[in-house]
């Protein structure tokens, strides 16, 4: 509509319309931050959710948007720094990450950054998908939890085990994020002994595969559109050559997922327990076509996961690091900055160089990664064991650092990130599996040139 202003009446008449709309967007704007926003005592200052206010073509990015890497990098360094930081809050109140934040997730293309180009993903290599994880790991390590199943356990799986269709099934939707995989092969008794899994997977005359047995832990099964399921399809077969992997659709009848059980961290994390009573699926839905292949699948997986594990404690590690100088440098003691005192200036700098070693070995061991025909085994359950136990003694610090704040839920989120990031030394291969892993592998390799080559398991 055109108002054309022919007099003063017609003037002051306009003035009014846009003065009154003026009043009403500026009051729609200060209720809506008042919804949105939470008090934050550990600074005194008020935090507020951004997703309303970030120009919407920021959360329409494509891969064609950007020029090269570095530019995709810059901008997931300003989506976790701006709008998934300020936004963490939300993910415990509202028990997982809003559907605003998935979708922010989602457009600028977190889940394709490990599936090639050919099937929609940006086809990133190994250092890059690090680097990025350096990145928006220094958010809650939740949001990556969305993603990961996805980028890791299952995608590498089917890449390297899947037959074409079931590539091309899958692999496009999961890169765009229309599609959530979630990995499952632990059970109550198959937990760093993969090959004790009870599930069953039995042929049904011609109609395909009945699966039936109980997995746990599951992470995103309430919100997976696909299961790779691990089964036992020959059930007198020794150690791991009974053991199939199987994509079966999350919508398949037979299929119960549990209720989210309260974790020590992680909260807006789901991991739950998820039921397979005479599941139907086409002898299809066998990843490859070809039995006894299941942990091999699980391990290419597994193994592309720990090196993202890796990297994710070292995001979490910068993080903390983050919070304690930040307080050490404003609190005041003895007429100081407690960041004067040599004790603290200990703390922080054994944090900085563990961080700073943590991030040299995720990056060495992601350009061998990238360069072998094989994968370095070694390096990365190297990576993960230093860097998972690394994070854990920087969050121990972080919270001495911060003395009694550093204890306060709700005046710090120092004490979140403690617990959050004591998962990381139990999942993906617990600290001590990688020890047995690392010291069989050298004493394999002792009469080889090199102890650190990549071994095959």
């Amino acid at each position: 509509m055109v108002i054309q202003i022919t007099n003063q009446r017609d003037f002051a008449f306009k003035g009014y319309i846009f003065i009154y709309l003026g009043l009403w967007y500026a009051i729609s704007v200060y209720l809506e931050i008042c919804w949105s926003t939470i008090w934050h005592p550990a600074d005194q200052r008020l935090l507020f959710t951004l997703h309303s206010y970030v120009d919407e073509r920021s959360f329409k990015l494509t891969q064609n948007e950007f020029k090269n890497f570095e530019e995709y990098l810059i901008a997931v360094r300003e989506l976790s720094q701006n709008v998934l930081r300020p936004a963490e809050n939300r993910l415990t109140r509202e028990n997982g990450i809003p559907d605003d934040l998935t979708a922010a997730l989602t457009d600028i293309g977190l889940f394709g950054i490990s599936i090639p180009k050919e099937f929609g993903g940006f086809g990133f290599t190994m250092e890059q998908q690090v680097r990025l994880t350096f990145e928006f790991c220094q958010a809650s390590c939740v949001y990556r939890s969305r993603f990961s199943t996805t980028i890791g356990l299952t995608s590498q799986a089917i890449l390297d085990f899947a037959t074409e269709e079931q590539k091309d099934r899958y692999l496009p939707k999961m890169a765009s994020g229309q599609c959530t995989g979630a990995f499952a092969l632990t059970e109550t008794e198959a937990g760093s002994d993969a090959s004790a899994l009870t599930t069953t997977a039995k042929k049904n005359g011609n109609k395909g595969w009945l699966l039936n047995g109980e997995k746990r832990y599951i992470t995103n099964a309430p919100q997976a559109d696909v299961f790779l399921v691990m089964a036992k399809t020959e059930e007198n077969a020794a150690g791991s050559s009974g053991i199939s992997a199987f994509l079966v659709d999350a919508d398949q009848p037979g299929i119960t997922v549990g209720e989210p059980p309260k974790m020590l961290g992680n909260e807006g994390s789901h991991a739950c327990y998820v039921w397979f009573n005479d599941c139907q699926v086409p002898f299809e839905a066998l990843i490859g076509g070809v039995e006894g292949r299941g942990l091999k699948a699980a391990l290419r997986g597994i193994n592309h996961a720990r090196l993202h594990v890796a990297a994710t404690c070292v995001g979490q590690a910068i993080r903390l690091i983050d919070e304690m100088t930040s307080y050490a440098s404003k609190r005041q003691q003895f007429g100081k900055s407690i960041g004067e005192f040599g004790q603290i200036q200990a703390l922080l700098a054994d944090s900085q160089s563990e961080m700073s070693a943590g991030k040299a070995l995720c990056l060495d061991c992601a350009k061998k990664f990238d360069e072998g025909a094989e994968i370095p085994f070694i390096d990365i359950a190297s990576a993960k064991l230093f860097c998972s136990e690394m994070v854990s003694r920087v969050a121990d610090r972080a919270v001495q650092v911060m003395g009694g704040l550093g204890y306060m839920e709700d005046m710090s989120d120092v004490p979140r990130l403690f617990r959050d990031v004591r998962l990381f030394r139990i999942f993906e291969g617990a600290s001590q599996i990688q020890q047995t892993n690392i010291a069989k592998a050298m004493l394999k390799n002792t009469r080889s040139h090199s102890a650190t080559s990549p071994i095959k398991p």
